[in-house]
Protein backbone atom coordinates (compact mmCIF):
# COMPACT_ATOMS: atom_id res chain seq x y z
CA UNK A 1 0.00 0.00 0.00
CA UNK A 2 2.86 2.32 0.86
CA UNK A 3 4.52 1.81 -2.51
CA UNK A 4 1.19 2.33 -4.28
CA UNK A 5 0.78 5.73 -2.62
CA UNK A 6 4.32 6.74 -3.65
CA UNK A 7 3.62 5.70 -7.25
CA UNK A 8 0.32 7.61 -7.30
CA UNK A 9 2.04 10.75 -5.91
CA UNK A 10 4.78 10.45 -8.53
CA UNK A 11 2.25 10.05 -11.33
CA UNK A 12 0.27 13.02 -10.02
CA UNK A 13 3.42 15.19 -9.83
CA UNK A 14 4.39 14.19 -13.34
CA UNK A 15 0.96 15.07 -14.68
CA UNK A 16 1.19 18.47 -13.02
CA UNK A 17 4.51 19.43 -14.63
CA UNK A 18 4.14 21.81 -17.54
CA UNK A 19 6.10 20.92 -20.64
CA UNK A 20 8.03 23.92 -22.00
CA UNK A 21 8.78 24.02 -25.72
CA UNK A 22 11.06 27.08 -25.88
CA UNK A 23 12.99 29.12 -23.34
CA UNK A 24 13.51 32.72 -24.49
CA UNK A 25 16.62 34.07 -22.79
CA UNK A 26 16.94 37.81 -22.14
CA UNK A 27 20.14 39.47 -20.94
CA UNK A 28 19.90 42.70 -18.94
CA UNK A 29 23.34 44.09 -18.07
CA UNK A 30 22.59 47.78 -17.66
CA UNK A 31 20.31 50.21 -15.85
CA UNK A 32 16.54 49.73 -15.84
CA UNK A 33 15.34 52.35 -18.32
CA UNK A 34 12.76 52.71 -21.13
CA UNK A 35 15.08 50.83 -23.49
CA UNK A 36 15.03 47.85 -21.08
CA UNK A 37 11.22 47.78 -21.10
CA UNK A 38 11.18 48.12 -24.90
CA UNK A 39 13.62 45.18 -25.19
CA UNK A 40 11.48 42.95 -22.95
CA UNK A 41 8.18 44.02 -24.49
CA UNK A 42 9.33 43.23 -28.02
CA UNK A 43 10.63 39.83 -26.92
CA UNK A 44 7.52 38.93 -24.92
CA UNK A 45 5.42 39.40 -28.07
CA UNK A 46 7.14 36.30 -29.52
CA UNK A 47 6.50 33.99 -26.53
CA UNK A 48 3.61 31.52 -26.54
CA UNK A 49 1.81 30.05 -23.52
CA UNK A 50 3.83 26.83 -23.85
CA UNK A 51 7.12 28.73 -23.58
CA UNK A 52 8.78 30.70 -20.80
CA UNK A 53 10.94 33.79 -20.38
CA UNK A 54 14.33 33.53 -18.66
CA UNK A 55 15.81 36.91 -17.68
CA UNK A 56 19.50 36.92 -16.71
CA UNK A 57 19.76 40.02 -14.58
CA UNK A 58 22.73 42.18 -13.61
CA UNK A 59 21.72 45.77 -12.90
CA UNK A 60 22.66 48.63 -10.53
CA UNK A 61 19.04 49.86 -10.58
CA UNK A 62 17.07 52.37 -12.59
CA UNK A 63 13.76 54.18 -12.94
CA UNK A 64 10.84 53.23 -10.71
CA UNK A 65 8.35 54.07 -13.47
CA UNK A 66 10.03 51.65 -15.88
CA UNK A 67 10.23 49.03 -13.12
CA UNK A 68 6.47 49.18 -12.64
CA UNK A 69 5.95 48.90 -16.42
CA UNK A 70 8.08 45.74 -16.44
CA UNK A 71 6.14 44.30 -13.50
CA UNK A 72 2.90 44.99 -15.38
CA UNK A 73 4.42 43.15 -18.33
CA UNK A 74 5.08 40.15 -16.07
CA UNK A 75 1.52 40.23 -14.74
CA UNK A 76 -0.05 40.32 -18.19
CA UNK A 77 1.99 37.37 -19.47
CA UNK A 78 0.36 33.96 -19.90
CA UNK A 79 3.68 32.11 -19.50
CA UNK A 80 6.12 31.67 -16.59
CA UNK A 81 8.81 34.30 -16.02
CA UNK A 82 12.14 33.36 -14.44
CA UNK A 83 14.65 35.91 -13.15
CA UNK A 84 18.17 34.59 -12.68
CA UNK A 85 20.75 36.90 -11.09
CA UNK A 86 23.84 35.73 -12.95
CA UNK A 87 26.73 35.27 -13.59
CA UNK A 88 29.03 35.41 -10.56
CA UNK A 89 29.68 39.01 -9.51
CA UNK A 90 26.27 40.22 -10.68
CA UNK A 91 23.67 41.99 -8.58
CA UNK A 92 19.98 42.79 -8.65
CA UNK A 93 20.20 46.15 -6.95
CA UNK A 94 17.45 48.70 -6.35
CA UNK A 95 15.02 48.41 -9.27
CA UNK A 96 16.50 44.98 -10.05
CA UNK A 97 15.34 43.71 -6.65
CA UNK A 98 11.81 44.95 -7.30
CA UNK A 99 11.73 43.26 -10.70
CA UNK A 100 12.99 40.05 -9.12
CA UNK A 101 10.11 40.12 -6.64
CA UNK A 102 7.64 39.95 -9.53
CA UNK A 103 9.11 36.86 -11.18
CA UNK A 104 7.35 33.50 -10.96
CA UNK A 105 10.68 31.87 -10.13
CA UNK A 106 13.77 33.61 -8.77
CA UNK A 107 17.27 32.14 -8.81
CA UNK A 108 20.74 33.47 -8.01
CA UNK A 109 24.23 32.27 -8.82
CA UNK A 110 26.92 31.94 -6.21
CA UNK A 111 28.79 35.19 -5.65
CA UNK A 112 25.82 37.45 -6.44
CA UNK A 113 23.68 39.73 -4.29
CA UNK A 114 20.22 41.27 -4.22
CA UNK A 115 18.72 44.27 -2.41
CA UNK A 116 19.63 47.90 -1.61
CA UNK A 117 16.32 49.07 -3.07
CA UNK A 118 15.91 52.33 -1.16
CA UNK A 119 14.56 54.96 -3.61
CA UNK A 120 17.02 57.72 -4.55
CA UNK A 121 17.06 60.62 -7.01
CA UNK A 122 18.42 60.36 -10.56
CA UNK A 123 21.71 61.94 -9.38
CA UNK A 124 22.26 59.18 -6.83
CA UNK A 125 21.23 61.17 -3.74
CA UNK A 126 18.74 60.06 -1.11
CA UNK A 127 15.32 61.67 -1.26
CA UNK A 128 15.72 64.64 1.13
CA UNK A 129 14.27 64.42 4.62
CA UNK A 130 14.96 65.03 8.28
CA UNK A 131 16.33 62.63 10.89
CA UNK A 132 14.08 61.62 13.75
CA UNK A 133 16.99 62.05 16.13
CA UNK A 134 20.76 62.22 16.09
CA UNK A 135 21.13 58.46 16.60
CA UNK A 136 18.88 57.56 13.67
CA UNK A 137 20.74 56.96 10.36
CA UNK A 138 17.51 57.23 8.37
CA UNK A 139 16.00 60.52 7.27
CA UNK A 140 12.23 60.89 7.10
CA UNK A 141 9.96 63.23 5.19
CA UNK A 142 6.55 63.04 3.60
CA UNK A 143 8.10 62.58 0.15
CA UNK A 144 10.50 59.90 1.33
CA UNK A 145 7.84 58.06 3.36
CA UNK A 146 5.47 58.12 0.40
CA UNK A 147 8.07 56.65 -1.97
CA UNK A 148 9.15 53.95 0.49
CA UNK A 149 5.65 52.95 1.57
CA UNK A 150 4.50 52.70 -2.03
CA UNK A 151 7.34 50.32 -2.95
CA UNK A 152 6.96 48.30 0.28
CA UNK A 153 3.26 47.77 -0.44
CA UNK A 154 4.06 46.78 -4.01
CA UNK A 155 6.66 44.20 -3.03
CA UNK A 156 4.39 42.88 -0.26
CA UNK A 157 1.70 42.09 -2.84
CA UNK A 158 4.23 40.44 -5.12
CA UNK A 159 5.70 38.37 -2.29
CA UNK A 160 2.26 37.20 -1.18
CA UNK A 161 1.52 36.06 -4.72
CA UNK A 162 4.80 34.18 -5.16
CA UNK A 163 5.14 33.02 -1.51
CA UNK A 164 8.35 34.88 -0.71
CA UNK A 165 9.64 36.55 2.46
CA UNK A 166 7.94 39.95 2.32
CA UNK A 167 9.81 41.18 5.41
CA UNK A 168 13.18 40.68 3.68
CA UNK A 169 12.07 42.64 0.62
CA UNK A 170 10.66 45.39 2.87
CA UNK A 171 14.07 45.73 4.54
CA UNK A 172 15.68 46.05 1.10
CA UNK A 173 13.55 49.16 0.53
CA UNK A 174 13.27 50.77 3.97
CA UNK A 175 16.82 50.09 5.20
CA UNK A 176 18.71 49.37 1.96
CA UNK A 177 19.34 45.79 3.15
CA UNK A 178 21.29 43.56 0.77
CA UNK A 179 21.52 39.75 0.74
CA UNK A 180 24.11 37.39 -0.67
CA UNK A 181 22.91 34.33 -2.58
CA UNK A 182 23.28 32.10 0.49
CA UNK A 183 21.47 34.58 2.73
CA UNK A 184 18.70 35.02 0.16
CA UNK A 185 18.17 31.26 0.02
CA UNK A 186 18.09 31.04 3.82
CA UNK A 187 15.60 33.93 4.12
CA UNK A 188 13.28 32.50 1.42
CA UNK A 189 13.98 35.41 -0.91
CA UNK A 190 14.85 33.13 -3.83
CA UNK A 191 13.85 29.64 -4.93
CA UNK A 192 17.34 28.17 -5.25
CA UNK A 193 21.02 28.85 -6.01
CA UNK A 194 22.00 27.68 -9.50
CA UNK A 195 25.15 28.28 -11.54
CA UNK A 196 24.30 26.92 -15.00
CA UNK A 197 21.43 26.16 -17.33
CA UNK A 198 21.96 22.48 -16.63
CA UNK A 199 21.33 23.08 -12.93
CA UNK A 200 18.24 25.12 -13.88
CA UNK A 201 16.79 22.17 -15.80
CA UNK A 202 17.65 19.79 -12.96
CA UNK A 203 16.01 22.07 -10.39
CA UNK A 204 12.68 21.93 -12.20
CA UNK A 205 13.02 18.18 -12.59
CA UNK A 206 13.22 17.97 -8.80
CA UNK A 207 10.15 20.08 -8.02
CA UNK A 208 8.18 18.76 -10.98
CA UNK A 209 6.60 22.13 -11.84
CA UNK A 210 8.13 22.67 -15.27
CA UNK A 211 9.59 20.21 -17.75
CA UNK A 212 12.63 21.76 -19.48
CA UNK A 213 14.25 18.50 -20.51
CA UNK A 214 13.54 18.97 -24.22
CA UNK A 215 13.25 22.75 -24.29
CA UNK A 216 15.03 24.84 -26.92
CA UNK A 217 16.94 27.80 -25.48
CA UNK A 218 16.69 30.90 -27.70
CA UNK A 219 18.71 34.03 -26.94
CA UNK A 220 16.79 37.26 -27.57
CA UNK A 221 19.31 39.82 -28.79
CA UNK A 222 18.95 43.57 -28.74
CA UNK A 223 18.68 45.37 -32.05
CA UNK A 224 21.17 48.14 -32.87
CA UNK A 225 18.49 50.73 -32.11
CA UNK A 226 17.74 49.14 -28.73
CA UNK A 227 21.44 49.12 -27.88
CA UNK A 228 21.74 52.82 -28.73
CA UNK A 229 18.60 53.58 -26.74
CA UNK A 230 19.93 51.63 -23.78
CA UNK A 231 23.09 53.75 -23.85
CA UNK A 232 21.48 57.17 -24.14
CA UNK A 233 18.73 56.31 -21.64
CA UNK A 234 21.23 56.15 -18.78
CA UNK A 235 20.06 58.93 -16.39
CA UNK A 236 23.48 60.58 -16.08
CA UNK A 237 24.12 60.50 -19.82
CA UNK A 238 20.63 61.87 -20.50
CA UNK A 239 21.40 64.71 -18.08
CA UNK A 240 24.62 65.47 -19.98
CA UNK A 241 22.69 65.59 -23.28
CA UNK A 242 20.24 67.99 -21.66
CA UNK A 243 23.00 70.33 -20.49
CA UNK A 244 24.78 70.24 -23.87
CA UNK A 245 21.52 70.90 -25.73
CA UNK A 246 20.59 73.81 -23.46
CA UNK A 247 24.09 75.31 -23.78
CA UNK A 248 24.05 75.08 -27.59
CA UNK A 249 20.61 76.68 -27.80
CA UNK A 250 21.80 79.49 -25.52
CA UNK A 251 24.86 79.99 -27.75
CA UNK A 252 22.62 80.12 -30.84
CA UNK A 253 20.42 82.78 -29.24
CA UNK A 254 23.48 84.83 -28.25
CA UNK A 255 25.12 84.61 -31.70
CA UNK A 256 22.30 83.89 -34.17
CA UNK A 257 22.79 83.19 -37.84
CA UNK A 258 24.74 79.94 -38.02
CA UNK A 259 21.92 77.59 -36.93
CA UNK A 260 24.42 74.72 -36.50
CA UNK A 261 24.59 75.07 -32.72
CA UNK A 262 20.83 75.49 -32.51
CA UNK A 263 19.83 72.39 -34.45
CA UNK A 264 22.46 70.21 -32.77
CA UNK A 265 21.23 71.49 -29.41
CA UNK A 266 17.64 70.64 -30.37
CA UNK A 267 18.71 67.10 -31.28
CA UNK A 268 20.46 66.73 -27.91
CA UNK A 269 17.30 67.85 -26.10
CA UNK A 270 15.19 65.27 -28.00
CA UNK A 271 17.64 62.53 -26.96
CA UNK A 272 17.55 63.81 -23.37
CA UNK A 273 13.74 63.71 -23.48
CA UNK A 274 13.90 59.99 -24.34
CA UNK A 275 16.34 59.35 -21.49
CA UNK A 276 14.23 61.25 -18.95
CA UNK A 277 11.14 59.33 -20.15
CA UNK A 278 9.25 62.61 -20.58
CA UNK A 279 9.05 62.27 -24.37
CA UNK A 280 7.36 59.15 -25.83
CA UNK A 281 9.64 57.25 -28.19
CA UNK A 282 7.27 57.62 -31.16
CA UNK A 283 7.04 61.39 -30.65
CA UNK A 284 10.83 61.58 -30.38
CA UNK A 285 11.12 59.59 -33.63
CA UNK A 286 8.87 62.03 -35.48
CA UNK A 287 10.84 64.92 -33.98
CA UNK A 288 14.13 63.46 -35.24
CA UNK A 289 12.72 62.95 -38.76
CA UNK A 290 11.44 66.54 -38.87
CA UNK A 291 14.82 67.71 -37.56
CA UNK A 292 16.56 65.82 -40.37
CA UNK A 293 14.45 67.62 -42.98
CA UNK A 294 15.31 70.97 -41.37
CA UNK A 295 19.00 70.07 -41.49
CA UNK A 296 18.80 69.14 -45.18
CA UNK A 297 17.15 72.48 -45.97
CA UNK A 298 19.68 74.47 -43.94
CA UNK A 299 22.54 72.70 -45.73
CA UNK A 300 21.41 74.43 -48.93
CA UNK A 301 21.75 77.90 -47.38
CA UNK A 302 24.59 77.59 -44.88
CA UNK A 303 28.21 76.62 -45.53
CA UNK A 304 28.71 73.87 -42.93
CA UNK A 305 31.10 71.64 -44.95
CA UNK A 306 28.68 68.73 -44.68
CA UNK A 307 28.14 68.87 -40.90
CA UNK A 308 24.43 69.66 -41.21
CA UNK A 309 23.94 66.98 -43.86
CA UNK A 310 25.68 64.30 -41.80
CA UNK A 311 23.58 65.30 -38.80
CA UNK A 312 20.45 65.06 -40.97
CA UNK A 313 21.38 61.56 -42.15
CA UNK A 314 21.94 60.36 -38.58
CA UNK A 315 18.68 61.94 -37.37
CA UNK A 316 16.75 60.40 -40.30
CA UNK A 317 18.22 56.93 -39.72
CA UNK A 318 17.68 56.88 -35.97
CA UNK A 319 14.24 58.49 -36.19
CA UNK A 320 13.07 56.02 -38.84
CA UNK A 321 14.23 53.01 -36.83
CA UNK A 322 12.54 54.32 -33.69
CA UNK A 323 9.29 55.05 -35.52
CA UNK A 324 8.87 51.70 -37.26
CA UNK A 325 10.73 49.37 -34.88
CA UNK A 326 8.25 49.45 -31.99
CA UNK A 327 6.19 46.55 -30.54
CA UNK A 328 2.83 48.26 -31.09
CA UNK A 329 3.52 49.65 -34.56
CA UNK A 330 0.68 48.94 -36.98
CA UNK A 331 2.91 49.72 -39.96
CA UNK A 332 5.95 47.54 -40.59
CA UNK A 333 8.62 49.08 -42.81
CA UNK A 334 11.42 46.94 -44.16
CA UNK A 335 14.81 48.23 -43.05
CA UNK A 336 15.98 47.89 -46.65
CA UNK A 337 13.66 50.77 -47.58
CA UNK A 338 15.27 52.98 -44.93
CA UNK A 339 18.77 52.02 -46.04
CA UNK A 340 17.88 52.62 -49.71
CA UNK A 341 16.41 56.07 -48.94
CA UNK A 342 19.45 57.15 -46.94
CA UNK A 343 21.81 55.74 -49.58
CA UNK A 344 20.00 57.71 -52.29
CA UNK A 345 20.29 60.94 -50.29
CA UNK A 346 24.00 60.34 -49.68
CA UNK A 347 24.51 59.60 -53.38
CA UNK A 348 22.74 62.78 -54.47
CA UNK A 349 24.66 64.90 -51.98
CA UNK A 350 27.93 63.27 -52.99
CA UNK A 351 27.26 64.00 -56.66
CA UNK A 352 26.48 67.66 -55.93
CA UNK A 353 29.57 67.98 -53.75
CA UNK A 354 31.73 66.45 -56.48
CA UNK A 355 30.36 68.86 -59.10
CA UNK A 356 31.09 71.85 -56.86
CA UNK A 357 34.60 70.56 -56.16
CA UNK A 358 35.32 70.03 -59.85
CA UNK A 359 34.13 73.53 -60.73
CA UNK A 360 36.12 75.11 -57.94
CA UNK A 361 39.39 73.57 -59.17
CA UNK A 362 39.28 75.68 -62.36
CA UNK A 363 38.63 78.95 -60.58
CA UNK A 364 41.25 81.45 -59.49
CA UNK A 365 41.81 81.29 -55.74
CA UNK A 366 40.88 84.93 -55.27
CA UNK A 367 37.66 84.59 -57.22
CA UNK A 368 35.35 84.40 -54.21
CA UNK A 369 31.78 85.56 -54.26
CA UNK A 370 31.75 88.32 -51.69
CA UNK A 371 28.50 89.22 -49.91
CA UNK A 372 28.38 92.75 -51.32
CA UNK A 373 25.30 94.65 -50.21
CA UNK A 374 24.54 92.15 -47.47
CA UNK A 375 24.17 93.04 -43.81
CA UNK A 376 25.84 91.30 -40.89
CA UNK A 377 27.30 91.96 -37.47
CA UNK A 378 30.70 92.60 -35.93
CA UNK A 379 31.87 89.45 -34.15
CA UNK A 380 35.31 90.53 -32.88
CA UNK A 381 37.72 93.47 -33.05
CA UNK A 382 41.08 92.27 -34.39
CA UNK A 383 43.11 95.48 -34.78
CA UNK A 384 42.44 99.20 -34.21
CA UNK A 385 45.65 100.55 -35.78
CA UNK A 386 45.13 102.43 -39.04
CA UNK A 387 41.95 101.23 -40.69
CA UNK A 388 40.40 99.08 -37.94
CA UNK A 389 40.32 95.34 -38.74
CA UNK A 390 37.31 93.30 -37.64
CA UNK A 391 35.97 89.79 -37.83
CA UNK A 392 32.41 89.93 -39.06
CA UNK A 393 29.62 87.42 -39.58
CA UNK A 394 27.51 87.64 -42.74
CA UNK A 395 24.92 85.00 -43.63
CA UNK A 396 26.56 82.44 -41.36
CA UNK A 397 30.05 83.06 -42.78
CA UNK A 398 33.00 84.72 -41.04
CA UNK A 399 35.07 87.33 -42.91
CA UNK A 400 37.82 89.80 -42.14
CA UNK A 401 36.81 93.38 -42.83
CA UNK A 402 38.10 96.93 -42.49
CA UNK A 403 36.20 100.12 -41.85
CA UNK A 404 36.96 103.84 -41.75
CA UNK A 405 35.03 104.13 -38.50
CA UNK A 406 35.35 102.50 -35.11
CA UNK A 407 32.86 99.71 -34.48
CA UNK A 408 31.99 97.55 -31.48
CA UNK A 409 31.17 93.81 -31.31
CA UNK A 410 27.49 93.36 -32.00
CA UNK A 411 27.16 96.41 -34.27
CA UNK A 412 25.16 95.88 -37.44
CA UNK A 413 27.19 96.50 -40.60
CA UNK A 414 26.74 96.65 -44.38
CA UNK A 415 29.26 95.14 -46.82
CA UNK A 416 30.35 97.66 -49.48
CA UNK A 417 32.79 95.42 -51.37
CA UNK A 418 36.45 94.44 -51.16
CA UNK A 419 38.79 96.70 -49.20
CA UNK A 420 41.70 96.22 -51.62
CA UNK A 421 41.64 93.87 -54.62
CA UNK A 422 45.44 93.81 -54.92
CA UNK A 423 46.70 93.83 -51.33
CA UNK A 424 43.90 92.16 -49.41
CA UNK A 425 41.48 90.42 -51.80
CA UNK A 426 39.74 88.51 -48.99
CA UNK A 427 39.23 91.53 -46.71
CA UNK A 428 35.88 93.27 -47.03
CA UNK A 429 35.09 96.95 -46.73
CA UNK A 430 32.23 97.66 -44.37
CA UNK A 431 30.34 100.55 -42.82
CA UNK A 432 28.00 100.83 -39.89
CA UNK A 433 24.39 100.19 -40.86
Amino acid sequence: MKYLIVILISLFSFSESKKIDKVFEFNIKSTINPATYRYLEKGFKKIESTDLALIKLNTPGGLVSTTKDILNLFGESNFPVIVWVAPEGSSATSAGALISAGADYLFMSEGTNIGAATPITSTGQNIPGQKKDEKSPIENSDMRAKAINDLVALTKSLCEKHKRNEKAFSLMISEAKSFSAEEAKKENVINEIINSKKELVEEFEKNGKLDLSNSEFIEVKRSIVDSILDTIAHPQLAYMFFLIGAALLYFELQAPGGFIAGVIGLGCLIIAGIGFQVLPINFAAVGLIVLSLVLFILESYIVSYGILFIGGILALLFGSFLLFDTPDSLLVLDKKVIYATVAALVGIFGLIAYMFFRESKDEVKTNFEIPEGKSGSVFKVLDLIGSPLYQIKVQGQFWKARSDENLEPGDTILVEGRFSQEKEPLVLKIKKS
